[in-house]
């Protein structure tokens, strides 16, 4: 009998947390006796989940590097490349034709010559959508591809109902064959770090974890904001969480903003270790699907300070479990970290509210749940 095919292929950085959930339903569904194929950016050097994949048994093609395939697809730097593109997909495809391509996309558009390679072949194919942003919006001409093409794949999961209904604006059209999924978070669903002690008396401990990447994820925001005179006089101390192509520009950032000894860039350590040193979690993202780290920060009882932009509200309930600044400004931001300020008595109960709500929200495993659902679309 012979296994049946999944075509992953991811339009984005493998490198991003959004990756996790395609990748860990790979190789789950690879262990259950699928035919499993991937194709990844192969930008040096070799990321580690690559290398984990292939030794899972996955097949992982790397794609050169000499074209933006992850460049969103009415914005391509010349025809060439979008020829490149699809040229190089159906290269792997000629390998055998799969019972579902599943596109993974770190934002909703994947490039629309590789949707439209799927109809013209008819394959079956579905998105994931990991955000959104207003300033992606597709030019006419490409909004009515894509309208024809996301209509015709089995289906299209996005991560907020936000970008969802953000989507269906900029293109004009509903989607029937949507659904709301959640991505993979990265600790254990009964994790609770005890309560972090200060160094200092009465010194705030904030956390902003994700990628170091301030057009996206906003943290020159957040500096400046907590550089006003009024937080100059106040104890508290910011971690950076991650790595990114911008950290050297913000760390001149901070050195400019008068705040060193008061910004720490901690790279990559666990959940848990976050949450044993951090009191409150600080996203002031431009744009955003659904961050894992509010889904983690709310699992490890900490309360969250974020932008109102993508999922997030979808999460935080304001003034109950954190807070929610209503536009990724300065002034915004400011204004929510004096709601914190202020509150800053209550932070282990509104810790406690937002652990109880994010389970009755999440499953408790989110690769099953979503492996399930792949495998109803092969069925």
């Amino acid at each position: 009998m012979l296994k049946k095919r999944v075509f992953f292929i991811s339009t984005g950085g493998v490198g991003d947390a959004s990756e996790e959930l395609w990748s860990r339903t790979a190789v789950g569904l690879a262990k259950q006796g699928f035919s499993i194929s991937a194709s990844v950016g192969g930008w040096p050097p070799l990321h580690w989940r690559v290398q984990h994949l292939r030794k899972e048994g996955i097949d992982v093609q790397l794609r050169p590097a000499h074209y933006t395939l992850w460049t969103r697809g009415w914005h391509y730097i010349s025809s060439s490349g979008k020829v490149k593109a699809a040229l190089e997909v159906e290269k792997l495809l000629r390998t055998g034709i799969p019972k579902l391509v599943v596109f993974s996309e770190n934002y909703a558009y994947p490039p629309i010559e590789l949707l439209e390679l799927c109809v013209s072949k008819n394959i079956a194919f579905a998105t994931i959508a990991n955000g959104l942003a207003e300033r992606h919006w597709p030019e006419d001409v490409y909004a009515e591809r894509y309208r024809n093409a996301f209509a015709a794949a089995r289906r299209c999961y996005f991560v907020a109902r936000a970008n969802l209904r953000l989507l269906e604006k900029q293109i004009g059209s509903e989607l029937s064959n949507a659904e709301v999924i959640w991505g993979q978070y990265n600790c254990d669903f009964s994790s609770s770090p005890a309560w972090p002690t200060s160094r200092l008396e009465g010194e705030l401990r904030l956390a902003c974890v994700g990628r170091l990447d301030p057009p996206e994820k906003g943290q020159d925001i957040l500096l400046e904001a907590l550089a006003s005179t009024v937080w100059a006089s106040r104890p508290w101390h910011l971690s950076f969480y991650g790595e990114g192509p911008r950290r050297n520009s913000l760390e001149k950032l901070v050195i400019r903003l008068g705040l060193c000894g008061r910004v720490t860039f901690a790279g990559y350590v666990t959940v848990e270790e976050i949450w044993s040193a951090n009191q409150v979690l600080i996203m002031p993202s431009r744009n955003e699907g659904l961050p894992l780290t509010i889904v983690e920060a709310m699992l490890c009882g900490r309360p969250v300070l974020a932008t109102d932009v993508g999922g997030n509200s979808e999460v935080i309930i304001d003034g109950v479990t954190g807070f929610l600044a209503g536009a990724p400004t300065i002034a915004t931001v400011a204004q929510g970290l004096e709601r914190l300020w202020a509150n800053r008595a209550d932070f282990e109960n509104m810790g406690k509210a937002g652990a109880k709500r994010i389970r009755e929200l999440v499953p408790l495993d989110p690769i099953r749940v979503f492996s399930e659902k792949i495998k109803d679309l092969i069925d």
